[in-house]
């Protein structure tokens, strides 16, 4: 666990407030998808505030992509019940879901003119353009791990789950039950 990891019981009014503001402004400015919210959750959770280490973040990640639902309220709902039990789970999905709503809520009303506006369009493309940046740094840092941590087995599961996914179109759901069952059984060979 991470050093500064306190018990959730031991949170204070100002780390709830902390993790709920965190989280509604990670949830404000990230524009293109649940996956470009992960790396700034580790930036913020695991660099800047120390709650949460990279091994335990990975490990949320892995299990808020692998559960139903958006990918950004999963990992949310997880960290905040990791780092401050269950008011920490529902501060941070409140913070999480309040931004996207409202921001929904106001282009609803203005829908129109931001579907024909010029401006906005490119403006959308650009932000496109940043999230796929985003996105493949995620994936560069993650593969480094692994590399880094020279596990085989691990690596052999992303090429061939890339593989099975990229070429043969394996669903997503088998790949990921099929991982699972591999890492359980090599976590129990460990064990042994």
């Amino acid at each position: 666990m991470a050093k500064n990891n306190r018990a959730a019981g031991s949170r204070s009014k100002a780390d709830y407030g902390k993790l709920f503001l965190s989280t509604f402004q990670l949830s404000a400015f990230t524009f293109g998808g649940g996956f470009v919210i992960v790396p700034l959750m580790q930036k913020k959770f695991v660099e800047e505030l120390g709650w949460i280490d990279q091994d335990e973040m990975m490990d949320l990640v892995a299990i808020a992509q692998s559960s139903p639902g958006p990918i950004a309220v999963n990992a949310s709902i997880l960290v905040g019940y990791h780092t401050a039990g269950i008011p920490g789970a529902l501060l941070s999905t409140l913070g999480t879901v309040l931004p996207p709503f409202l921001i929904i809520s106001i282009i609803s009303v203005f829908y129109k003119a931001f579907r024909d506006n010029a401006v906005v369009s490119m403006a959308m493309w650009g932000m496109i353009c940043g999230v796929a940046a985003v996105i493949l740094d995620v994936v560069l840092k993650m593969v480094s791990d692994f590399l880094k941590k020279k596990r085989l087995v691990q690596v052999l599961m992303m090429i061939g789950a890339f593989i099975a996914l990229r070429f043969f179109s394996v669903n997503i759901i088998y790949i990921i039950l099929v991982c699972g069952l591999i890492g359980a059984q090599g976590s129990r060979k460990a064990g042994e």
